[in-house]
């Protein structure tokens, strides 16, 4: 190899050293919800998409608290939990200012976070309100196609997986995941033991909501 080949590979590699990769984060929140939960569900999201989808996203899993400025340094933001939520006023207006400047919240229910993260979610905009997405609804028929919505990953109380959207001068600014326990599909499948197909299904969609939240500016 000649000194000009040479500089030229050492170039090419350092270019690609320096190509930031992007990174995705679960939310901290207060109120004592379990938003901690699904350890190994981003990690084998981020893989999944990292294959499918040609991303480059960072495989740590980061968190970030709802009132710290680091949330602008993610473009999309993941929200799950069993339990309470509790946003005070400034951590509203911080993600508010997040999701109008750009960001994304997927907030994926994972049983029991829905009667208080509505409450939560209108102190960030109580100008707005969760509107069931149609089924023609672009984040489902991104790479993967999934005709009838939101899939069922997990049972709880029998009731139909439900898309909403939180929806700001026309643009998904909120995605919320009902009923489906998308999380608990992503998880390493020997906690659950979920059939693989059901896996994938789960993995599926979650690239979906990624390849949205990372396309739709």
């Amino acid at each position: 190899m000649n000194k000009i080949s040479l500089v030229l590979v050492l170039l090419l590699a350092v270019s690609l050293q320096l190509q930031a990769q992007v990174k995705i984060a679960k939310l901290q929140y207060n109120g004592g919800g379990d938003w901690y939960a699904n350890k190994t569900a981003l990690p084998n999201l981020i893989n999944f998409c990292n294959q499918q989808l040609k991303t480059n996203i960072d495989k740590k899993e980061e968190v970030v608290a709802v009132g710290s400025v680091e949330l602008f340094l993610y473009p999309y933001i993941y929200m799950t939990g069993h339990g309470n939520v509790s946003f005070s006023s400034d951590e509203a207006e911080n993600l508010r200012k997040y999701l109008t400047s750009g960001g994304f919240l997927h907030i994926d229910d994972n049983y029991g976070l829905d009667k208080f993260v509505r409450l939560e979610m209108k102190k960030v905009f109580p100008e707005l309100e969760f509107v069931e997405l149609p089924f023609n609804h672009d984040i489902y028929h991104q790479k993967f196609d999934f005709k009838e919505g939101l899939p069922k990953i997990h049972q709880h109380d029998a009731k139909p997986s439900q898309g909403f959207g939180l929806i700001y001068k026309g643009r998904l600014v909120c995605f919320y995941s009902f009923e489906s326990d998308l999380g608990n599909g992503w998880e390493d499948q020997i906690i659950y033991k979920d059939p693989e197909s059901v896996r994938q299904k789960a993995l599926k969609m979650g690239a979906n909501i990624i390849a949205y939240a990372f396309t739709q500016n």
